[in-house]
C-alpha cells in the first residue's frame, strides 16, 4: 500500500464518526457502541461489504424543506432560479454601506412574516428568529404537518435543531448603540435573551408546541450539516420521530460586515457584484456574504410511512471532523476534509463509486477551493461521471445558513434529475478535472449526492443523500 493511501486510511480510522467525542463535547455526536463497532468494521473491510440501513425506525428520511432565500422563500421557485443561473448578489441597502470597503452580498428582499409570526412579537426578534421560525414552518407545511395537520405529531418526540454560525449581530449592534448613546437604563429586557443563537429554534418550538430536543449548533460554515448529522442520529438512536434541523443566518449588518472586511476573505468587486462570486475561476478574490436559512423535515422512515408522508429524499449519512490546524485557512493538502467524506460514505453504506454529484462547499477563496478539490481527489480517484457545482456563486455563502440552503438545491436536484450550473465560470483553474457544470444547466440522473460545508476553525461536515427507494 502507497504511503499516502496508508495515511488515509489512518486518518479515517481516528474520525469523530468512529471513536468517541470528548466528554466535554455535545453528547448527540457519540455513536452506539454497536454503531462504533460497525462503522470502524466497515472502514477496514472491501467498499463491496458497505451495506445501507435497512431498518425502518433508523431509516432517515426528509419529508420537508422550508427556506428564507434571496429567490423568496418558495423552495420551487428558489431551484427554477438556480436552474436559470440568476444571480441574487446586489449592492446592500440594509443600511448605508457607502463608506465601507465592501458594500455586496446576498441580501434577502421583500421578506413578508404574514401567516407565520404573530404581529405583536415582530418588534422584538432578530432578523435570524424570523428567518428560522419562517423557514420551519414552511417546511412543515411542505411535509403535509402545517396548520390542523400538526396534531399528527406526537409532540414529545419532535425536536428542532437549527444552528447559526454567527447568531444575532442585529440586536447587539442595536444594543452596543444603545449604551453608547443612551445608557444602560434604556437596555431592553429582551437583550440578554435574544441575542442566544438557540432563541430561534426555541420561539419555534413555543409556537409548535415541540417537546422534543431544542437546541442550536454553531460549527462556522459547517453549522448546517452539523445539525443534520445530529438530528439524524437522534431519529436513528430512537430518541424522536421527527426533527426540524438545518441552519440560519442573518450577517449583512454594519458590524459584520467591516469585520469580515477587515479579514480581507471577501470579494472586492464592489462595481461588479453579478460576477463577484467565482467559485474555481482563477481570478476569484474571495467570497460574498449572502444570508437567509435552509431546513428540512428529517423522520424516521417508520414515522412517515404511517402518516402516509411525502418522502421527498432519503438521508444516508453524515460525518463530522477539525483539521485543528489554522483559525482561517484550511489545510492546503485537504487531508480531514478527504477524511470526513471518506468517514461519511461508511455511515452512509455507500462506495465511493456510487457518489456521482457534490454539491461542493466553493466558497470562492483562492485557498478554499483548490484544498476542496485536493481533498475530494484523494476520495475520488476516477471524476468521469461525477457533476460538481457551486451554489454560493448565485447566492452567495450563507454561511451557518449555507448548507441548509445547498442541501435544499442538492435534494431539488435528485427530485428534477436537473442540476444549476456554476455561473461566473470565465476562467477556470487549472486541474479541476470535476464538470462543474459551468454556466448552463445539466440534465443528470444521480445515484448518491453528498454536500459538503467547512468552516472557519476547520470545522468540517459532509452529508450524503438519495431518491427514497422501499
Amino acid at each position: 500500500m502507497e504511503a499516502q493511501d496508508l495515511l488515509l486510511t489512518t486518518v479515517v480510522s481516528v474520525s469523530p464518526l468512529i471513536n468517541p467525542l470528548p466528554r466535554n463535547f455535545l453528547p448527540v455526536f457519540v455513536k452506539s457502541p454497536a454503531r462504533t463497532t460497525s462503522a470502524r468494521r466497515q472502514v477496514l473491510t472491501s467498499a463491496t461489504s458497505l451495506k445501507r440501513e435497512k431498518d425502518p425506525k433508523k431509516r432517515v428520511v426528509v419529508t420537508g424543506m422550508g427556506l428564507v432565500s434571496v429567490f423568496g422563500n418558495n423552495v420551487d421557485t428558489y431551484y427554477d432560479s438556480l436552474l436559470a443561473g440568476e444571480n441574487g448578489i446586489t449592492l446592500i441597502d440594509k443600511f448605508d454601506a457607502s463608506k465601507y470597503p465592501i458594500r455586496i452580498g446576498g441580501q434577502i428582499r421583500g421578506f413578508n412574516v404574514d401567516g407565520y409570526i404573530e404581529a405583536k412579537k415582530e418588534p422584538k426578534l432578530d432578523d435570524q428568529q424570523w428567518y428560522c421560525i419562517v423557514a420551519g414552518k414552511k417546511a412543515l407545511e411542505d411535509a403535509s404537518l402545517g396548520g390542523d395537520e400538526s396534531s399528527k405529531i406526537n409532540k414529545d418526540r419532535a425536536g428542532i435543531l437549527v444552528g447559526s454560525g454567527v447568531g444575532c449581530p442585529t440586536k447587539i449592534s442595536d444594543a452596543v448603540e444603545c449604551l453608547r448613546n443612551r445608557g444602560h437604563q434604556k437596555m431592553s429586557p429582551f437583550f440578554a435573551p435574544y441575542i442566544l443563537p438557540s432563541m430561534g429554534p426555541a420561539l419555534l418550538a413555543m409556537d409548535l408546541g415541540f417537546m422534543g430536543p431544542n437546541y442550536s449548533i454553531s460549527a462556522a460554515c459547517a453549522t448546517s450539516n452539523f445539525c443534520f448529522y445530529a438530528a439524524a442520529n437522534h431519529i436513528r438512536e430512537g430518541n424522536v420521530d421527527l426533527m426540524i434541523a438545518g441552519g440560519v443566518e442573518a450577517f449583512l449588518v454594519p458590524l459584520a460586515v467591516a469585520g469580515f472586511s477587515a479579514s480581507g476573505a471577501l470579494s472586492k468587486r464592489n462595481d461588479d457584484p453579478k460576477t463577484a462570486s467565482r467559485p474555481w475561476d482563477k481570478d476569484r478574490d474571495g467570497f460574498v456574504v449572502g444570508e437567509g436559512a435552509g431546513v428540512l423535515v428529517m423522520e424516521s422512515l417508520e414515522h412517515a410511512m404511517k402518516r402516509d408522508a411525502p418522502i421527498l429524499a432519503e438521508y444516508l449519512g453524515g460525518a463530522v471532523n477539525c483539521d485543528a490546524y489554522h483559525v482561517t485557512s484550511p489545510r492546503s493538502d485537504g487531508l480531514c476534509v478527504s477524511s470526513c467524506i471518506q468517514s461519511c460514505l461508511v455511515d452512509a453504506g455507500v462506495s465511493v463509486e456510487e457518489v456521482n454529484y457534490i454539491n461542493a462547499h466553493a466558497t470562492s477563496t483562492v485557498n478554499g477551493d483548490l484544498a476542496e478539490i485536493k481533498a475530494l481527489k484523494k476520495v475520488f480517484k476516477k471524476t468521469t461521471g461525477i457533476k460538481m457545482n457551486a451554489t454560493k456563486s448565485m447566492i452567495g455563502h450563507g454561511l451557518g445558513a449555507a448548507g441548509g440552503l445547498e442541501a435544499i438545491a442538492t435534494i431539488k436536484a435528485i427530485q428534477t434529475g436537473w442540476l444549476h450550473p456554476t455561473i461566473n465560470q470565465f476562467n477556470q483553474e487549472p486541474g479541476i478535472e470535476f464538470d462543474t457544470v459551468a454556466n448552463r444547466k445539466q440534465e443528470h440522473e444521480i445515484n448518491v449526492a453528498i454536500s459538503n460545508s467547512f468552516g472557519i476553525g476547520g470545522h468540517n461536515s459532509v452529508v450524503a443523500f438519495s431518491a427514497f427507494k422501499p
